[in-house]
């Protein structure tokens, strides 16, 4: 069952779903899932992307506090929430937008509008939401303004722009399916890690195999890491028991040359402002993706981190390559 067929009802009271309720998801072709815990409906909404989450009003504190949690991530927020408040509870309603939910259907609505404002609110979700349609993340914008924000905070942050290599290559080999499938897999490992260092971490993706996660400075490093380890463990299980045993591949570059081709692996640039001072958002992104192409050119998975201050005018970069820290040092 895909997620995007789930349409789930949280009540906190126990009540059943509005008749109306089950009209829409038989209408729509969507399976209505009740849920009588906050807790399975943000595990719910984690593991894959459900076209909505609608909540029973009744449990007012209940209410917003799930609110809440799920529009706090950037990866929950996207998912419309509907909340259904008894007939005289204006209190209600304002209280259920406040806690920033999508829409809020009374009792007191004939159930033609009931359903005209479920169907407006999964049209406008398709259409208006900025999300990559491979993975479900945030897309550039989101990550311009996750940005944004981290610099107005004054926090310490780092910015890191990991990329597959050789990802072209496994794609004209294994077809555009499997490719993709790949990029799900990467998805997912980094929103796992990173959240699981960080819920306040950030992950987006600016699209193909370029993906980009925010993260608080003194997680990072940790962070980097497990990344690279999980992912050289996953990686060889993509491929053919064949390619896999071999380590390689026979491809073609562009001009028709027959060449070897590795196993995938992952090159992240990191940029923070531990030694700097960001004014542009712009100026971050510029930084992320010398690192980026400066670690691609590392043999294995790595992680490059940038320590140039703003008057420095030479690279220091550290890098962990195969599990060994090292420092180098080039020329811009």
């Amino acid at each position: 069952m895909g997620s995007r067929n789930v349409f789930v009802y949280y009540l906190p009271c126990g009540r059943r779903a509005p008749e109306f309720l089950n009209t829409f998801a038989a209408e729509q072709g969507l399976t209505l899932i009740p849920c009588g815990s906050a807790d399975d409906v943000v595990a719910l909404v984690n593991r894959g992307f459900p076209s909505a989450v609608v909540v029973d009003g009744e449990g007012e504190r209940a209410t917003a506090e799930l609110c809440a949690q799920l529009k706090l991530d950037a990866f929950s927020a996207i998912v419309p929430i509907v909340i259904l408040t008894p007939t005289g509870r204006e209190d209600l309603v304002l209280a259920a937008l406040e806690a920033g939910a999508d829409e809020v259907l009374t009792e007191a609505m004939e159930p033609r509008e009931q359903l005209l404002r479920l169907r407006m609110i999964l049209r406008r979700a398709d259409r208006d939401v900025s999300v990559h349609p491979t993975t479900r993340l945030p897309g550039t914008v989101q990550i311009e303004r996750d940005i944004g924000d981290r610099i107005r905070r004054e926090e310490l942050f780092a910015v890191c722009y990991a990329d597959l290599d050789h990802f072209k290559e496994f794609n004209d080999r294994y077809g555009y399916n499997e490719g993709d499938r790949v990029i799900r897999m990467l998805a997912r490992l980094l929103r796992d890690i990173v959240k699981g260092h960080s819920p306040e971490g950030f992950i987006g993706h600016i699209g193909g195999d370029d993906f980009i996660f925010n993260i608080a400075l003194d997680q990072m490093r940790a962070c980097c890491e497990e990344i690279i380890e999980v992912f050289d463990e996953l990686i060889p299980y993509q491929y053919t028991e064949e390619d896999r045993r071999a380590g390689y591949f026979l491809g073609r570059d562009r001009r028709g040359n027959i060449l070897w081709v590795p196993v995938m692996t992952l090159s992240i640039g990191v940029v923070t402002n531990q030694h700097r001072k960001f004014e542009h958002t712009a100026r971050v992104s510029e930084l992320a993706t010398e690192m980026k192409t400066f670690a691609k050119k590392l043999p294995g998975s790595v992680y490059a981190v940038d320590r140039r201050t703003d008057a420095q005018g030479r690279f220091f970069g550290r890098t962990l390559v195969s599990g060994d820290e090292l420092e180098v040092t080039t020329e811009p």
